[in-house]
């Protein structure tokens, strides 16, 4: 490649297995597609990235529940015919060369290079659908560049005790990947020397001593057909660690908020953070805003609420007379009725505002409509999309313990559990009175 060529940037968005670790909000959506903030989804996050970064040939590669994934890319990214942009998502599909499922994260690249030819990439860049960071992925490709390697791997400080989590990487004083190892004990580290060197540390916290790798990836084109012609199926366990030994891999040191939203505390986490007079990540940067679909719904509606503290309102909302909304996240759409409470409690929103005559079959059927009664208390809850919960209900405020996993009370109503936190699922209906 010459010094006037500018690169040909091909961005792979990977969507990840069947998202066990975040179900029951992968019951019906790929991990990608799950709410996030109020009024985005996970995978606006890395298309966010890609395209601030002018980065707007981009593939998501998914194969479980792609549904609400197809629905929301297609109602959020419509390039102009002049920029040649897109972002298609590719599902696992049957041809005559393979009619199996994706096997890993290689094996679902592998198998789209069909698709990936026809672009003429110069260069991949390979990136996580479920992940939540702000990256400028053009500086990104530059270190890339700059360095001369066939490969990069994006990687983040962390300290000893994260460490044991992640794949780590040993790197010379020049950046250059020398080793990896997954998932290394605390007496390994500490015996092979995996900690960064003085060269390479910059201003990173004193306690964050180790590399480990993102799960993000910038590949030559032609490097990164040669490392997938085999069998491996995976990224970060095999084609990675073998590419080390025989070509040159490129650590590109990543010192901003990263984090890995793969469970259901995470999520939770990761999203009351939004909450913070500072949050860590940050949605209100005019330079390089989160893009998602444009709904046209109406403001927040606030017919009373006398206390509401460190909380986002979504568009098309409606507060009626609520009590308390504290440290919560209220998704679009969402109606919460008279007297109710709300303690950090993500509501993911609805789909649809029910109509008179909906609301008239609700009563006859005794069904609460959709969205939070009257006069209910929930603290510590995800309640997801087009729930309906009755008046009077109390959810994770009385100090009542279930075991992770799916739980059944007497009167027939499931929720999840997870790690302290209650997750009440898509469409769920909670008769009045409930006590969870």
């Amino acid at each position: 490649m010459t010094n006037v060529e500018k690169p040909r940037v091909l961005a792979i968005i990977l969507g990840g297995g069947k998202g066990t670790r975040l179900y029951p909000l992968t019951k019906d959506r790929s991990k990608p597609a799950v709410p996030f903030g109020g009024k985005y989804r996970i995978v606006d996050i890395p298309i966010s990235n890609c395209i601030n970064s002018g980065f707007r040939k981009i593939y998501l590669l998914t194969q479980f529940n792609s549904a609400s994934l197809h629905h929301h890319i297609t109602n959020s990214y419509n390039f102009d015919r002049f920029s040649k942009g897109f972002v298609e998502i590719l599902a696992a599909e049957q041809t005559l060369e393979h009619s199996g499922w994706f096997e890993g994260t290689a094996d679902a690249v592998r198998k789209n290079f069909i698709h990936f030819k026809s672009q003429k990439p110069t260069h991949y860049i390979i990136l996580s659908g479920d992940q939540l960071y702000r990256m400028d992925l053009k500086e990104f490709m530059n270190s890339h560049l700059e360095s001369g390697a066939d490969i990069t791997i994006a990687t983040t400080a962390v300290n000893e005790r994260d460490a044991t989590g992640f794949g780590i990487m040993k790197i010379d004083s020049k950046n250059k990947i020398t080793e990896f190892i997954e998932k290394p004990s605390v007496e390994v580290l500490k015996s092979g020397n995996w900690k960064i060197p003085e060269k390479a540390r910059g201003d990173l916290p004193k306690e964050k001593e180790y590399l480990a790798s993102m799960g993000i990836y910038i590949f030559n084109a032609k490097v990164m057909e040669e490392a997938l012609d085999n069998d491996y199926t995976d990224f970060g366990k095999e084609v990675i660690p073998l590419a080390i030994k025989d070509r040159k891999v490129n650590s590109y040191i990543f010192d901003g908020y990263w984090e890995d939203i793969g469970t259901i505390r995470s999520f939770y986490n990761a999203t009351l953070d939004l909450t913070k007079d500072i949050p860590p990540f940050n949605f209100y940067d005019a330079d390089s805003p989160i893009y998602t679909h444009m709904r046209n719904l109406p403001p927040p509606k606030v017919n009373g609420a006398p206390h509401i503290e460190s909380s986002l309102l979504s568009e098309g909302c409606i507060l009626i007379n609520s009590k308390t909304i504290k440290k919560s996240i209220i998704g679009v759409r969402t109606i919460i009725r008279e007297g109710t409470e709300l303690d950090g409690v993500i509501t993911m929103g609805a789909d649809f505002y029910e109509n008179e005559e909906a609301k008239a079959k609700n009563r006859k059927a005794q069904r609460p409509d959709v969205g939070i009664g009257k006069n209910c208390k929930i603290a510590k809850t995800i309640i997801d999309k087009d729930a309906a919960i009755g008046d009077d209900c109390r959810i994770n405020v009385d100090g009542n313990k279930y075991p992770d996993g799916e739980n059944k009370l007497a009167n027939g109503v499931y929720f999840y559990s997870s790690d302290g936190i209650i997750v009440i699922r898509k469409g769920a209906v909670i008769p009045s009175g409930t006590v969870i």
